[in-house]
This record gives C-alpha cells, structure tokens and sequence, in this order.
C-alpha cells in the first residue's frame, strides 16, 4: 500500500461520531444537523428538468476534455462575474471540468506536484501550504502526492485570512502549491485585491501555484459586495495568460446541486495542459447529463440571487437570535458561523446534541495544532444549510443551551 495513506487524518465526521457516543439526546426534540456544509435549498427545476431531457446521454461515454458548450458557459460565466475582457478566457486552453471541487482539488495536487526530483538530490520534499483551519481535502492531496502541508493560521487577528507575511523565505522555496479559500470555510472571511495581488507576486518570486478554492463565491450577505476572485485580479494586473494562478468552482453551493458533482478548474493553460492529460487518465469525467444541465446552471443567474436571498434571512436570524447570548458577527459569505464557544468546543457540541438533539462541528476538527496554537479551539461551525424553518428552530435550541452555561 502506498505509505503515505498512514498520514491521513480521520475526517472530521468520524470524529464527530465518536464524540457523541453514549450520548441520549431527547426524544422528543426530532435531530438537526448543522454540522455538515452541504446545502439544503430546492435545485433549479430547469436544472432537473435537463437532467432528464438528456438522461440518453449516459449511453455514451464522457470525455475528460467535457463537452464544447459546457466549457463556453464556464468561460462566459468567469467572463461576466469577475468583469473579465472578452475572450480573455478561452473556453478549450484554460477551462476543464471537474466532478466537483472536492475531486478537482484531490486530482490537482496529484498532477502538479513533483515528489520525485527532491528525492534524487536528496533534498527536503515540496510543500503544499494551505489555512488553517482548512478543507481536509487539501491535506489528504499534499500527503498523497508527496508533499508535506503546511498549515497557515487565520485568527481574529489576521482578519481569518494566512498570515502569509509570517512565511519564511525557506518555505516559499520549498511550497509548490499554496492553498487559498476565499470564500473562506468555515470562517466566511473574503480576500481583497491587494490580498490576491500579494499573493501573485510572491508567486512570481518563488514560482509556486496559487490554488484557489472559490466554491463559496456566489453566497455573499451583500449583494452589492460580491467577493474578489484570483482571475479577476490577474486580469485587473494584466496576467492575460493566468500564470500559476488556477480556481476552483462548483454548482454544488451555487446552484444547490451537490448531488450532480459539477464543478470546473480553470486558469494557468500550461497547466490546465498537464492536468488535463492527467485526468484522461485519472477516469474521472462528469457525465454527459450532468454537463448538459451545468450548461444551463451557469448560463442562469437569477436563481443564484434567490439562493443568497434565503441565506441572507438566517443570518439574520441568527444575529437577533443568538445576539442575546454571545457576540455574533455575520461573515462577509459562505453559509458558516464561526462561532465562539464559552467553553470547550467539544464538550459543548457533545453537551448540545446530549441536551438539545442538535449537531455543530467542533472547531478543531477542521483545523491542526502548530506552534502558534490551534485556531479552532473554542469555536464551533454552524452550517445553515437547512430550510429558514428548521434554521430557525436550531437556533432557538444553540441560545436556550447557552443560557445554562
């Protein structure tokens, strides 16, 4: 086996199992999840509706490469969202669909990191830096393919943004990877211009790849601030050709369709090159219904205005709700809080689900200790994903239970 599956980390949910064993919440209250980040709300109808007027598709195989006018509704959308010149994105060199983020993130890393060549000078192996707290999956990737991650911290003081002028000159030699997540998970933290055109130079200076994750970017709570993406600087800069800049979008938080695994990478074309001949290998390819209803989720943005529309509500709710018991700060986006806890997060997420049937993710779960201490200690995410109904209702449970401690 390979060795490097003994570096992997159980997953935040196993742990989160084992945490509430032997609890005996009560009966009478049903179970709310608001643990995991995977939304909710109604799909698209026009979505599903293509899903089914192209169901004869799944008697033909995929390609890797997707379908023409999927990669052109990608490149348009990336045009019209991030104000990007025409055809400035190119649809074949730049664009290559993913089955989700979650994939395209594992497969990436695969691709673009080079473990071998340290090996034969016999120097140190190449780093994947990434936040911290963090996606687990930019982890599991760093170790699989080799490489050893490096977790940056964000705090309160740092504006939940990788202190990344703490980095040492050693380490950006080494990085060939540096992770970023704007929309941040958990903490719903956005990088400005000046953030990513930081991030570009030093990019330029030690020659390492900036990923992007941006899953997050459409749930915004002000609809006259949608957050900065890394292509949209680079054109800003005038990087027509994306160098070592790549994102990483999906429909899944967009367009309330995680079960459809949809997503794309697009970016640098030298490596969008490379990892595209990977994934002809790697067997991965969206399936042609799947590609042609993401066609029609890209081109529609209506209903993605609704959808932050119905967020919007629950942070609010939560502010009035919560706002009685403990201090309460509505993110820039996402659809996380990154809650403060009394105390220990886990004992209150054990505690919660024991006494009120409700589930949170305890904040360390989602993050590392590092010599700095580990940023998700007394804090908790809340993902408020379900119905405004059942948001509502989990709330009211959290701040009754906060009022006994």
């Amino acid at each position: 086996m390979n060795p490097n599956l003994k570096k992997l980390k159980p997953y935040p949910f196993e742990r989160l199992a084992q945490l509430k064993a032997g609890c005996n919440p009560p009966a009478d209250l049903d179970h709310i999840a608001l643990s995991i980040g995977e939304p909710q709300h109604e799909p698209p109808a026009f979505v599903i509706d293509a899903l089914h007027a192209n169901s004869a598709g799944l008697a033909a195989y995929p390609q890797a490469r997707g379908l023409p006018e999927l990669r052109e509704a990608i490149a348009n959308w990336l045009t019209r969202r991030f104000k990007l010149e025409e055809d400035q994105v190119s649809a074949d060199a730049h664009v290559v669909p993913v089955s989700g983020t979650r994939e395209g993130l594992f497969s990436f890393v695969q691709a673009v990191v080079d473990s071998e060549t340290p090996l034969r000078e016999g120097a140190e192996p190449p780093l994947v830096l990434m936040p911290n707290p963090f996606y687990q999956i930019y982890e599991g990737a760093a170790y699989l393919a080799g490489a050893e991650p490096v977790y940056l911290n964000t705090t309160a003081e740092s504006g939940f943004l990788p202190d990344i002028d703490s980095v040492d000159v050693e380490t950006w030699k080494r990085c060939r990877v540096l992770f970023i997540c704007s929309p941040g998970n958990p903490t719903g933290a956005t990088m400005d211009e000046a953030y990513f055109r930081r991030l570009i130079e030093l990019s330029d200076e030690h020659d390492f790849i900036i990923a992007s994750d941006e899953c997050y970017s459409e749930l915004y709570y002000d609809e006259n601030r949608p957050p900065e993406g890394l292509l949209g600087v680079c054109a800003k800069m005038g990087r027509s050709n994306f160098r070592n800049c790549v994102v990483f979008h999906s429909l899944s938080k967009r367009s309330n369709v995680p079960g459809m695994r949809s997503g794309f990478v697009a970016g640098d074309a030298d490596i969008m090159a490379g990892y595209l001949l990977y994934r002809t290998y790697h067997g991965c390819a969206m399936p042609i219904p799947s590609q042609l209803a993401s066609v029609e989720a890209w081109n529609e943005d209506s209903h993605v205005a609704a959808n932050r529309d119905l967020y919007r509500k629950k942070f609010d709710l939560a502010r009035d709700i919560l706002g009685t018991v403990t201090s309460i700060e509505i993110p820039p986006a996402a659809f996380y809080l990154w809650m403060e806890t009394p105390i220990d997060e886990e004992e209150f997420v054990r505690r919660l689900y024991d006494e009120q049937n409700l589930t949170l993710l305890p904040g360390s779960y989602l993050s590392r200790d590092t010599a700095q201490g580990n940023p998700g200690k007394r804090r908790v995410r809340i993902s408020l994903v379900p119905d405004l109904e059942r948001c509502e209702e989990a709330l009211h449970r959290i701040r009754r239970f906060m009022e006994t401690l």
